[in-house]
């Protein structure tokens, strides 16, 4: 394990958060904020050409994005959906991650502050999360189009792909999917061998599903139970794990199976680190170094498409239940 990662989970174990189930949403949401800020320490806000936080209207009253231009304009755009388990995290928490994206790949990046869980369970975040990458396709149109997240976001973009494949969304030329939850049955070794001790606690990851899915039975939905969806078809992907991740195990299972259904995967399998890393990479130096590995290999994705979008193709077969009711 990364020493600093090490140092960061002693300094943890001498004052332990409370579960995240003995806290109101608030409190929690305040606490993640909070830590998002302490990862940043004194680092200055990666520069870019400008920044702008603007709304998108939906019904129930609509939600913010915030959009970066990109210093050295590539021609792309990225849809970026933050983590937070559904419930926490927001574009401030994520605003250095969504300037690095533009940086590094030459590309607007859309931040989209999709409503959370437990206010607008699912499918509520998943709907905005597709209203938000058509209102970025919209808004800056003709460009090579990304759909990416971290976490719960990783979750939504997949869901988003999959809507739009089934129902002629915006085409994406590729997936960057950063350590996803995938299996709603929580049923991987990871989970187990590193859910308690490891800066993302087991307790906690279930209470976030249950906010998120208050009916228990939509965890068999294809956009929730993302290990049993049909991923046929969809555009090249970028999968990133931790190796000591709760997480670990199932964004490896999901990429050896949209692999399988011939989905163009590369699975970046990150030694050392933790579930979060993209957070840390201001005050962590092996997490900086694979924040930049990670958008590198979506810089690799997209180089040879010489910027061609990837035309989802519907699958020969699907369930109905891929659909989600999502107004245009």
């Amino acid at each position: 394990m990364d020493r600093f990662i090490r140092a960061l989970i002693r300094w943890q174990a001498a004052d332990p958060p409370p579960p995240a189930r003995t806290l109101t949403v608030t409190e929690l949401r305040r606490r993640y904020a909070d830590s998002a800020a302490r990862s940043r320490g004194t680092a200055a806000p990666e520069p870019v050409a400008a920044v702008a936080d603007l709304h998108v209207d939906a019904p129930g009253g609509g939600f913010g994005v915030r959009t970066y231009l990109p210093p050295d304009d590539r021609g792309r755009l990225v849809t970026y959906l933050h983590g937070g388990g559904w419930t926490v995290g927001d574009v401030d928490t994520h605003d250095q991650v969504c300037r690095r994206t533009a940086v590094a790949l030459g590309a607007v990046v859309v931040s989209a502050g999709y409503r959370r869980a437990p206010e607008h369970p699912y499918p509520g975040p998943l709907q905005d999360a597709v209203a938000a990458a058509r209102w970025a396709q919209r808004a800056f149109p003709g460009r090579t189009h990304v759909i990416a997240g971290d976490s719960a976001g990783a979750a939504l973009a997949l869901g988003v792909a999959l809507h739009h494949r089934d129902h002629g969304g915006p085409a994406f030329a590729a997936q960057l999917l950063v350590y996803p939850p995938a299996d709603p049955a929580m049923k991987s070794p990871s989970l187990h061998a590193y859910g308690s001790g490891h800066l993302a606690d087991l307790d906690d990851l279930r209470w976030y599903y249950e906010q998120y899915l208050p009916d228990p039975a939509h965890g068999g939905d294809p956009a929730v139970d993302l290990l049993n969806a049909d991923h046929r078809g969809l555009a090249p992907t970028v999968i990133a794990t931790a190796e000591f991740d709760p997480l670990h195990d199932e964004g490896a299972e999901l990429a050896a199976r949209m692999a399988a259904d011939g989905v163009a995967v590369e699975h970046l399998d990150v030694p050392g680190l933790v579930h979060g890393f993209l957070l840390m990479a201001d005050i962590v130096p092996a997490a900086a170094t694979a924040t930049r590995e990670v958008l590198a290999a979506v810089e690799r994705t997209l180089a040879p498409q010489r910027g061609r979008p990837h035309r989802p193709r519907r699958p020969t077969t699907t369930s109905a239940d891929t659909a989600v009711r999502t107004p245009e």
